[in-house]
């Protein structure tokens, strides 16, 4: 069975930085781009971040210069590195690999001084 498990959301002070995980399992998870999204207070949920099969990236502008999507194909893992983070950050992170429909259970990021 397919999934994807995130983790590494914690209470950080602004300025912080924090580092995502997604733990992919149940499919050849180097043939798949992986994205991820947040769910804020005020928002619906939002994409934050993609990177392709081939290592192509993109972000969302909010995020753009502080983020920086990754992913090791040999530990079926991709990483979310969050860094200059603010209180709008705050939300439940979730990794989702849109061509197979996945998504994880989501991980809790909360910047709060």
């Amino acid at each position: 069975q397919a999934q994807l498990q995130e983790s590494g959301g914690d209470l950080v002070q602004p300025g912080g930085s924090l580092k995502l995980s997604c733990v992919a399992s149940g499919y050849p998870f180097d043939s798949y781009d992986v994205t991820w999204y947040r769910q804020t207070p005020r928002k619906r949920r939002e994409w934050v971040a993609t990177i392709t099969r081939a290592d192509l990236t993109n972000y969302a502008d909010p995020v753009r210069g502080r983020f920086a999507v990754s992913r090791d194909n040999t530990k079926n893992t991709a990483y979310l590195q969050m860094n200059t983070l603010n209180s709008d950050d705050t939300g439940v992170y979730y990794c989702h690999v849109p061509a197979r429909g996945l998504w994880g259970q989501g991980t809790q990021v909360t910047v709060s001084s």
